[in-house]
């Protein structure tokens, strides 16, 4: 595999609060990876930094996406705001809380995507809202409201819209928030699924250790804003006696990830 996705020495900070520190790491074309972390160690600042939403600091590294230094491009230009609109069709998201349109129909809300990014006539997009409502066991919710659909269901009509454009990789934020142990693995088995059937690519942001667990793919560890266990294959990682993953996937209260 090639790689799809490169941060190079990446730091971000808010005034005086690092939140990104010197961030190195790969992730391959069609590739499951695993941000883990405690919360509010810059995990979802990674993911913004990632798809253009935010910028690193000025001289804090590159982040290459499919080609393109999303960190170097100048909205204020036309040719460059098309460049991270390419980057940007090219990822599907999946929020915590799924995100869902309240005024929307379950089917109409994975439509979205495809409409709003054009190119496909209206009966391929029906075609796809039915496939993926199908692939996540909800294809009998098309015409519901999300407010009639249970916390496990939205998540997954979520995870339909995400997959809708089956695009590169599908960004996760922490997608088993909110989720009892079962629906979560559910969950997790739909990524696994979708990744082998589709080839898409996900990237995982989660603090759920046994989603990192089942999701296999490479990991990295995160504390502080650092990327203090490198990037690598999650068993590996898992054998690993680094003393943030002991800590981490054994539950202790000591160690280099401090209680705040």
């Amino acid at each position: 595999m090639s790689a799809a996705i490169e941060f190079r020495n990446v730091s971000k900070s808010f005034g005086d609060k690092q939140v990104l520190k010197n961030i190195s790491l790969t992730i391959d074309e069609g590739s499951i990876a695993v941000i883990l972390g405690p919360s509010g160690t810059g995990k979802s600042v990674l993911i913004r930094c990632l798809i253009g939403l935010l910028k690193p600091d000025a001289d804090g590294g590159e982040i290459w996406v499919f080609g393109t230094n999303v960190a170097a491009i100048d909205e204020s230009k036309r040719a460059d705001r098309k460049k991270l609109y390419d980057v940007r069709k090219r990822f599907g998201m999946l929020f915590q809380d799924g995100a869902l349109f309240d005024d929307m129909t379950v089917g109409e809300n994975v439509a979205f995507p495809m409409r709003h990014h054009g190119g496909l006539r209206e009966s391929e997009i029906q075609a796809r809202v039915a496939d993926k409502l199908a692939r996540v066991g909800l294809k009998d919710a098309v015409n519901k409201m999300p407010s009639e659909l249970s916390g496990g269901m939205r998540k997954r009509a979520a995870f339909a819209r995400a997959i809708a454009n089956e695009p590169s990789f599908v960004l996760c934020d922490e997608p088993s928030s909110g989720l009892d142990p079962v629906m979560a693995a559910t969950l997790d088995e739909l990524i696994l699924e979708m990744h082998h059937e589709l080839n898409i690519g996900f990237i995982v942001i989660t603090h759920d250790t046994a989603e990192a667990r089942m999701l296999g793919g490479r990991m990295g560890l995160l504390n502080k804003g650092e990327l203090v266990v490198p990037f690598d294959a999650t068993d590996k990682v898992l054998r690993s006696n680094h003393p943030a993953i002991r800590q981490f996937f054994d539950r202790q209260k000591s160690g280099p990830i401090q209680v705040v």
